[in-house]
């Protein structure tokens, strides 16, 4: 992770695959930071900048709980949600539990179109809106409605996912066709929940992970003790720019930027 040649071959893993772990991590918040900000600047929200911390519920938050969480993307509740988050587990003393889960939601949108292309239609045409409004003077809304499901508009690829359960406010539509998309949704989520759609993994100390939120779902297991967390948001934008440029190349970039 101290080259180049490293950098470009672990943001073309999180390109490609959607997550990555990186093993041999320092347990510290001063490492973690140094390496998420080897990608790029980290991005502030209402939780700060870089996280350090507990389940004391410092932020009026689920993820500061040891409950078990569903598969969900962060931030939904932005225009323009998080691209990468870093998890690093630094200590879990006196309990256990809190497996992470992961969840692609690409390919659980492919099978989705496969099986029910209505479904599939209706959560990339419907748009809702999200919120978060835990803490006391927060209440974070979209300056626009999403669907879950949102396509490029030039070239009509499945460009993000957007689910989260705990965050959905109203939904864009008539009250009389409102059934249609909670029974879209009902099957995406089934599909979310096959047990072949799941990847569990125990979080250790010295091996962080790093995941595409636009594409990879993440969740937990309940836990007892005390577990000790860190890590980040870097935006979408700047992960994109740092891939391409580390992995083609600025005159590439900039050709492929001019002719389109």
């Amino acid at each position: 992770m101290n080259s180049e040649e490293g950098l470009k071959n672990w943001l073309r893993e999180i390109q490609t695959k959607g997550f990555c772990y990186v093993d041999g991590c320092p347990a510290t918040p001063e490492a973690t930071q140094e390496l998420l900000e080897k990608i790029a600047f980290i991005r502030h929200t209402h939780y700060g900048g870089f996280w350090d911390f507990t389940s004391d519920l410092s932020s009026k938050d689920t993820a500061y709980t040891s409950l078990a969480l569903e598969a969900h993307t962060d931030t939904t509740y932005f225009s323009d949600p998080a691209g990468l988050q870093m998890f690093h587990l630094l200590s879990h003393t006196d309990g256990e539990g809190g497996t992470s889960l992961l969840v692609d939601g690409l390919r659980a949108a492919r099978i989705l179109e496969e099986e029910d292309y209505k479904a599939y239609k209706t959560l990339s045409r419907v748009k809702l809106f999200f919120h978060a409004s835990g803490n006391d003077g927060i209440s974070i809304q979209p300056s626009v409605a999403a669907p879950v499901l949102t396509h490029d508009h030039a070239w009509r690829y499945l460009l993000q996912v957007r689910w989260n359960n705990a965050d959905r406010a109203a939904i864009d539509l008539p009250i009389e066709k409102v059934d249609e998309w909670y029974e879209a949704a009902a099957k995406f989520d089934k599909i979310l929940k096959r047990k072949d759609m799941e990847l569990w993994h125990q979080l250790v100390p010295g091996k962080p992970l790093i995941f595409d939120n636009w594409r990879v779902l993440h969740g937990r297991s309940a836990f007892t003790g005390k577990r000790r967390m860190c890590g980040g948001y870097i935006n979408r934008d700047d992960f994109v720019s740092r891939f391409k440029m580390t992995n083609f190349g600025r005159d590439k970039v900039l050709e492929s930027t001019v002719t389109g």
